[in-house]
């Protein structure tokens, strides 16, 4: 088969176009505001955040609502009281993650005992189910998609400022705490749009991956974040293809993509990469070894009683 045809067959199938759609809206939104979350160091948050919206997501399905809007829901509810509690001197932000994304966890948990027919949508909300998105959900991740995108623009400025310097931030006059309140919904946001392609469990990696592999790439915030979209992207649409082509999971497929494409530019990224950084390396130490010296020993200087 070649590559026009393994590229246009699955496109004659409905299903397929809308999980195309789906891949890229994932790829581009986890990819800009991922870049975020790899500069702040906030993967713990990502993945809190990804199981919090747990309950939000059986609390809708009990009452016949989209999934959609009752993750939406509890990631922002959890967003707001992480926030609120980091507040308290005396206890640190990772804490309030632990203690609500344990919390909310255990609340989804116990909210699934009380029903017996949530097993399969369990799986497919853990795993993803790319392919078999709706057209509404299509709409919906795309509207949700554009706030994200849109805020980030709009926000720019002051979310870089508190990313690098969170003390300047506030001599300014920042609210710092409203911003970090605004990233921490973004995220939310985001992964309840990466739900579908790739589930609970995997989204954290499509926040991380692609950014820390753009990361790699370029000292500049919007050059990173271009590159993490297009990483997000060219990994969604080959992970799907892979899938489709090979019967395979599509979320395991997509993730896997976006690792093997870290792996690369870890390896050999032009200044940051393994490979050229201990050839650059190589080549200074080499520059700095001096030339060799050939002494001759004057006969008159020999120590006496060595002739």
């Amino acid at each position: 088969m070649g590559f026009i045809e393994w590229f246009s067959d699955p496109l004659q199938y409905e299903f397929m176009q809308r999980a195309l759609i789906e891949v890229i809206l994932t790829g581009l939104v986890t990819g800009a505001i991922g870049s975020y979350v790899v500069l702040r160091g906030l993967s713990f948050i990502g993945d809190a955040l990804s199981h919090a919206i747990f309950p939000g997501i059986v609390i809708a399905f009990l009452v016949g609502q989209s999934i959609f809007v009752g993750a939406i829901a509890f990631g922002v509810l959890t967003s707001v009281l992480i926030a609120v509690i980091a507040t308290n001197a005396r206890v640190k932000e990772d804490s309030a993650i632990g203690v609500l994304f344990a919390g909310m966890f255990a609340l989804g948990i116990l909210l699934i005992s009380t029903s017996t027919n949530f097993t399969r949508d369990l799986t497919a909300f853990l795993f993803g189910n790319v392919l078999g998105v709706s057209d509404e959900d299509i709409v919906l991740s795309a509207i949700v998609g554009a706030i994200v995108l849109v805020t980030i623009v709009v926000f720019y400025k002051e979310l870089l400022l508190v990313s690098f310097d969170r003390i300047a931030a506030q001599a300014m006059g920042l609210p710092v705490f409203w911003l970090d309140l605004l990233l921490l919904v973004l995220i939310s946001l985001t992964i309840v749009v990466s739900l579908r392609a790739v589930g609970n469990i995997l989204v954290v990696a499509m926040l991380i991956t692609p950014a820390a592999a753009a990361r790699l790439l370029t000292d500049r915030l919007p050059v990173m974040m271009a590159l993490s979209a297009a990483i997000g992207v060219l990994s969604g649409v080959t992970g799907l293809y892979i899938s489709y082509h090979n019967d395979v999971a599509a979320g395991a497929s997509i993730v896997l993509v976006a690792t093997g494409v870290f792996m690369l530019v870890w390896l050999f990224a032009p200044h940051h990469g393994v490979v050229p950084s201990r050839l650059l390396r190589s080549r200074a130490l080499a520059g700095q070894q001096p030339e060799a010296v050939i002494v001759f020993e004057s006969p008159e200087l020999r120590t006496p009683g060595r002739h």
